[in-house]
């Protein structure tokens, strides 16, 4: 019990604490041709995904997006799978109509959505944003779906 209280207090010593801060103001042009704005969705849970098909952990991942999705789309929860700027279109289309995914998917044909969201490089990179607009999570690689579904339950219990 001591060992694992130990390891848990250095794990959280080395973790570095994210800060919350506002999303950026970007539009989202998905796979269907809508034209969203980030600041449409405010009052909803958003989880956004930069991801890539050649990206093995991304497709991975993927199922458990799609549950997440689906236990929490009722009550205000939306998902945007990024598509990351080197991805071909075409394989990006492929494999959402195959997998007939239930959320958003967005294309970022010259990394500028990768950009205001910090210059990402790394895929997945998974952020969610709250109700009012705020970035409260940012996961790099797969995350701990428990604890993101945690995280989404809380925030979806907030107001606006």
């Amino acid at each position: 019990m001591l060992l694992a209280l130990l390891t848990a207090t250095a794990l959280t010593a080395c973790t570095p604490k994210f800060e919350e801060k506002p999303a950026p103001a970007v539009t989202f042009m998905t796979i269907a041709g809508e034209t969203l704005p980030l600041n449409a969705l405010r009052g909803k849970v958003l989880l956004v995904n930069f991801w890539a098909t050649s990206c093995v952990v991304c497709i991975k991942e993927m199922p458990h997006l799609i549950a997440t999705h689906k236990q929490f789309n009722a009550r205000g929860f939306e998902t945007i799978a990024v598509a990351m700027s080197y991805d071909p279109p075409n394989r990006v289309l492929d494999y959402a109509k195959q997998n007939a995914l239930p959320f958003k998917v967005a294309f970022d044909p010259v990394g500028e959505l990768a950009k205001a969201f910090g210059d990402l490089t790394l895929t997945p990179t998974t952020f969610v944003i709250d109700k009012r607009g705020n970035i409260v999570l940012r996961v790099v690689g797969e995350p701990d779906f428990k604890k993101l579904n945690a995280l989404i339950e809380a925030k979806l219990a907030e107001r606006g």
